[in-house]
C-alpha cells in the first residue's frame, strides 16, 4: 500500500514538472519560426513582426491563454467569430478570446485578422524588411493599448535578430537544422503543408479569383473537410459563410482561403432561383462584401436577369 502511495506522489509530481516547464524564447523562435516565414510568404506580413507579436503577446507560448487556447496573438472574439472562445480577465472582466485546437490556426487568423482590416491596410504598402514601420503601424491602428508596444516590438526584434527571417537570403544561410536538433523538435503543422490533402480525398484547384478550393463529394463532412488539410472547422465556415451544421452538397465549392472583396467579373446576370450565396461562391466574392456592393441587406433574392455587381458598387 504504500508503495503504491509512494508511486502515485512520483507520478503527481512529474506530471506537475512536465506542466510547469516553460518555453524558452529561444526554443519558442526554433519552434515557431517557419510558420512566421510561411506566412510572410503568403501574406506580406514580415516574419519578424510575427515572430515579435507571438513572443509578446504569449509570454514565449507560456501565457495562459496559449496554453490553454493555442492563442499565441491576444486576438480577442469579436463579432465575426464562430469559433470555440476562451474566457479570461484582460481590459475588462471575462473577455472573450478566440480558441484554437492548433498553434498554427493561430498563426493563420493573426495573417487574416492584419489581412482583412482595412485599418491596416497601410502596413503593406511598407517594405518587408521594415519592421520599425510596421511595429508603428500597429501601434498607430490600435492592434495595442500600451504606447511602448512599437518599442517593445522593435526591442525583441533587434535583441534576438529576427530581422534576418525577413531577408530570404539570410534565412537560407541562418536555418540550416542539425539533425539532433530535427529528432528533438517539437512535431507540429507548418503553414507549408496548408492546401496539401493528408488523405488524397481532395483535389485543389485554384479558383480564377486566386482561391484555393475543392469540390464536395458524396458524404462530405466540414469538420472532415478541415482536419483534412490541417485547418479549423473555424476556418472552413468562416472562408464560406457557413455554419458548422452545414452538410455539403454534391458539387459544392468549398475555399480553403478566404474569399476576395471583389470578383473578376465586372457584372453577373441572375438566373433563375439562383441565391445570392451561390453567386458568392461561384465568383469567389465575400457574401457580405457582395450585399454591399449591390446596397441590398442580408438574405436578398435576386431577380430573374438581374445585373449583380461584383466590382464596383451598384448606382444609387
Amino acid at each position: 500500500m504504500r508503495f503504491l502511495i509512494v508511486t502515485f506522489l512520483i507520478v503527481i509530481q512529474v506530471t506537475l514538472l512536465a506542466q510547469s516547464k516553460r518555453m524558452t524564447r529561444a526554443e519558442y523562435i526554433a519552434t515557431y519560426k517557419d510558420d512566421a516565414i510561411e506566412e510572410m510568404q503568403r501574406t506580406g506580413i514580415p516574419a519578424s513582426i510575427t515572430l515579435a507579436q507571438g513572443i509578446l503577446e504569449s509570454g514565449d507560448g507560456n501565457s495562459d491563454l496559449a496554453r490553454k487556447a493555442n492563442n499565441h496573438f491576444g486576438i480577442k472574439c469579436h463579432s465575426d467569430w464562430k469559433g470555440p472562445t476562451y474566457t479570461m480577465d484582460d481590459d475588462a472582466k471575462d473577455e472573450c478570446f478566440r480558441k484554437y485546437r492548433k498553434v498554427i490556426e493561430s498563426y493563420k487568423d493573426h495573417s487574416e485578422f492584419l489581412t482583412g482590416r482595412n485599418r491596416y491596410a497601410f502596413l503593406f504598402e511598407l517594405k518587408i524588411t521594415d519592421y520599425k514601420g510596421w511595429a508603428k503601424g500597429l501601434k498607430k491602428a490600435g492592434y495595442a493599448t500600451n504606447p511602448k508596444y512599437p518599442d517593445l516590438l522593435i526591442g525583441i526584434i533587434e535583441k534576438n535578430e529576427l530581422y534576418k527571417f525577413d531577408d530570404p537570403k539570410s534565412y537560407k544561410k541562418s536555418t540550416k537544422v542539425k539533425e539532433a536538433d530535427k529528432k528533438d523538435a517539437p512535431k507540429r503543422t507548418t503553414a507549408s503543408t496548408q492546401y496539401r490533402s493528408n488523405t488524397g480525398a481532395h483535389k485543389v484547384a485554384t479558383h480564377e479569383n486566386n482561391i484555393k478550393y475543392i469540390i464536395a463529394k458524396p458524404g462530405d463532412q466540414l469538420n472532415a473537410i478541415a482536419d483534412e488539410f490541417n485547418m479549423g472547422l473555424w476556418q472552413i465556415t468562416k472562408y464560406n459563410d457557413l455554419n458548422e451544421n452545414y452538410s455539403p452538397e454534391l458539387g459544392d465549392i468549398i475555399y480553403l482561403q478566404p474569399k476576395r472583396g471583389k470578383a473578376k467579373k465586372e457584372f453577373h446576370s441572375a438566373s433563375t432561383g439562383e441565391s445570392m450565396y451561390e453567386i458568392s461562391q461561384m465568383h469567389g466574392i465575400k457574401l457580405k462584401k457582395l450585399y454591399k456592393r449591390n446596397r441590398v441587406k442580408d438574405g436578398y433574392q435576386p431577380k430573374v436577369g438581374e445585373k449583380i455587381y461584383l466590382q464596383g458598387k451598384r448606382p444609387r
